[in-house]
């Protein structure tokens, strides 16, 4: 074969070989897309990268995305098994909050998913850690380092304790972009089982009253009431906002007996329940 014939051939499998890479990193780089950096936790072997849509974490609901690079090759890890435990450090005793799994994202190569929901913090933001446990190729790892959790200017988050001495923390999920007219309202709910253990409370009910403080504090038609759903085990609504302003969810907590955990009808003479959420748009 004449070298003008293998010059052509030459250059269009270099000009492939770049593409795919070049494919590759913008795969990698587009993982990202609405997300921005909130730290790295690093240690010896990897560096964590942990991402939120803000840049930041904030009391109540979080959704975290993290990444493992290997800080020799600087290669993303693909294949890693991931649990967290986030701890904010109290004077005299430490606790935990509600948490998801952590998960492998669905169609992304190096991503991993999952939520913190943070019930408090210093007025400072000081007060937690977060610690990562890996296993990669079957070697266990762990990184910790301490975070900064800001504190957000609603109430999106509770922690109470119950008339059946239990505690649980409820936070608001979504709508985080609120409309005016019908909106999906999914609220978590979560019972304080060990200073280390939040888990997920099934089949109670959440009575839901949304008002307007500063509007009469009128209500709204067409809203249902708070149930369990096992598909994402969190709680759903239809929640009507029928003008933009500032809202009060009032809640009334409800068990699988029907008896009243937490929480009160607005009337007259009771304007707010004890057990309530905000939003604002």
């Amino acid at each position: 074969m004449k070298f003008s014939h293998i010059l052509p051939i030459l250059f269009i499998t270099l000009f492939s070989a770049s593409c795919s890479t070049d494919n590759d990193d913008d795969l990698i780089i587009n993982e990202l897309e609405n997300l921005i950096k909130v730290q790295n936790l690093v240690n010896d072997t990897h560096t964590i990268e942990v991402y939120t849509k803000s840049g930041s974490f904030y009391t109540g609901y979080n959704a975290v995305s993290l990444r493992i690079v290997d800080n020799t090759s600087k290669s993303y890890i693909e294949n890693a098994s991931i649990n967290w435990m986030p701890v904010m450090q109290m004077p005299t005793m430490q606790h935990s909050c509600p948490k998801s799994d952590v998960l492998k994202t669905t169609n992304k190569k190096t991503l991993y998913d999952g939520y913190i929901i943070y019930q408090m913090t210093n007025t400072d933001g000081s007060g937690w850690s977060l610690t990562i446990n890996y296993t990669i190729d079957g070697i266990t790892y762990v990184v910790t380092d301490t975070i900064t959790v800001l504190q957000s200017k609603l109430q999106n988050v509770s922690s109470f304790q119950g008339s059946d001495n239990k505690r649980y923390v409820i936070a608001i999920i979504e709508p985080t972009k609120p409309i005016i007219g019908i909106n999906n309202l999914v609220v978590g709910l979560y019972s304080m089982e060990t200073m280390m253990s939040f888990p997920e409370v099934e089949n109670y009910s959440l009575a839901l009253d949304p008002r307007m403080p500063g509007m009469s504090n009128h209500s709204s038609p067409n809203n249902t009431d708070l149930t369990y759903s096992s598909t994402d085990s969190m709680y759903h609504a239809d929640l009507s906002l029928t003008m933009t302003g500032y809202w009060v969810l009032n809640l009334k907590l409800v068990d699988a007996e029907y008896t009243v955990l937490k929480g009160e009808d607005v009337t007259e003479t009771n304007t707010q329940s004890s057990l309530y959420l905000e939003l604002e748009f």
